[in-house]
């Protein structure tokens, strides 16, 4: 599989504690896109952070939060991640998902060209 020099980045924020038919959220985001031969998907977990409600997400021993912020990185050409986005808003039921054109530099063994 190669990834276009010229791609995309799809970048999903969601909650640890999302869900989707039973699964984390997260977890059936990356799984969906493997199906759908994305070129890969990458969970960060973070420490802190806020979203929509201001609500505060921390790690923090006073604060402890069960719902730490997640994201998603997916880099794909921008057909495959446009056909991905129908089936990713399907899974989704609040989030913030955004999406910028990226240069890739090197995916897998080899150089992009």
């Amino acid at each position: 599989m190669q990834i276009p020099r010229d791609a995309v980045l799809l970048r999903i924020f969601l909650g640890e504690n999302d869900r989707f038919e039973h699964a984390p959220l997260y977890e059936a985001i990356v799984l969906k896109a493997r199906e759908m031969h994305l070129g890969g998907a990458t969970v960060l977990r973070g420490p802190m952070g806020f979203g929509h409600s201001s609500r505060l997400h921390t790690t923090k021993i006073l604060r402890l939060s069960e719902d730490l912020p997640f994201v998603i990185e997916i880099v794909d050409s921008e057909e495959k991640i446009n056909a991905f986005l129908p089936v990713l808003d399907q899974m989704m039921g609040s989030g913030l998902v955004t999406i910028e054109k990226v240069k890739v530099l090197q995916y897998g063994t080899g150089r992009a060209e």
